[in-house]
């Protein structure tokens, strides 16, 4: 199961970072909005509970995120969506806040307008490539430690969770560079290129929201 879930989590990057067939007609659909309570509380659940008082929080709206809540401690949390089906819970600090979350916010305003993930995909690299969207400048970390993630497999739209873990920031790192090879509980890179992560899995947050 661990193993599958990588698997998963790793093409579901692959995909959003250069759009497929399989992209185009994989996003019939919108993400469904949840009330602004049970958003907010999703977003907080990435966070180790000493945290999320002070976290910044986004919500999904009909148009795209919004802020309900100013940081006051350098953390920002937001329920990641790179296809309409997938939730990820994530809180980012002070760095992912400037350099990470922008993008997530882009791709929340065009999967809400209905764009393919093609479409999407193409718009992130020329975000890149101008300039608009940038890599973290120093090491950091972004938590997503809720016991509801939602990872979606591009190739057959079905969806599965995955564990709780934590994420450091780590632009243009390789599986490869780091000897990675899906072994269970060990650090794995996700998203490879200038937003990527090396992903390292965790004990489940037991106050985390569950989504039921």
């Amino acid at each position: 199961m661990a193993r599958l879930s990588l698997r998963i989590i790793l093409a579901s990057s692959l995909l959003l970072l250069t759009g497929s067939a399989v992209a185009q007609s994989a996003l019939n659909d919108i993400p469904e909005v949840p009330t602004e309570q049970r958003e907010a509380e999703m977003a907080l659940s990435a966070a180790p509970e000493h945290l999320r008082e002070g976290a910044g929080v986004y919500v999904l709206t009909p148009s795209g995120y919004k802020q309900t809540r100013r940081s006051t401690n350098k953390f920002t949390c937001i329920v990641n969506r790179d296809h309409p089906k997938a939730l990820k819970p994530t809180c980012f600090d002070e760095e992912g806040t400037a350099a990470i979350l922008p993008k997530i916010l882009r791709v929340g305003e065009l999967m809400m307008q209905g764009k393919s993930l093609s479409e999407i995909a193409a718009d992130l690299r020329a975000g890149f490539a101008n300039g608009r969207f940038v890599s973290p400048r120093r090491p950091g970390v972004a938590y997503m430690l809720s016991g509801d993630i939602r990872n979606v497999n591009p190739a057959t739209d079905a969806v599965s969770s995955f564990p709780p873990h934590v994420m450091f920031y780590a632009p243009n790192l390789t599986n490869e560079d780091i000897g990675a090879n899906g072994t269970s509980g060990l650090p794995f890179i996700a998203y490879q290129g200038p937003h990527g992560y090396m992903i390292m899995p965790v004990q489940p947050n037991p106050s985390s929201h569950d989504g039921r």
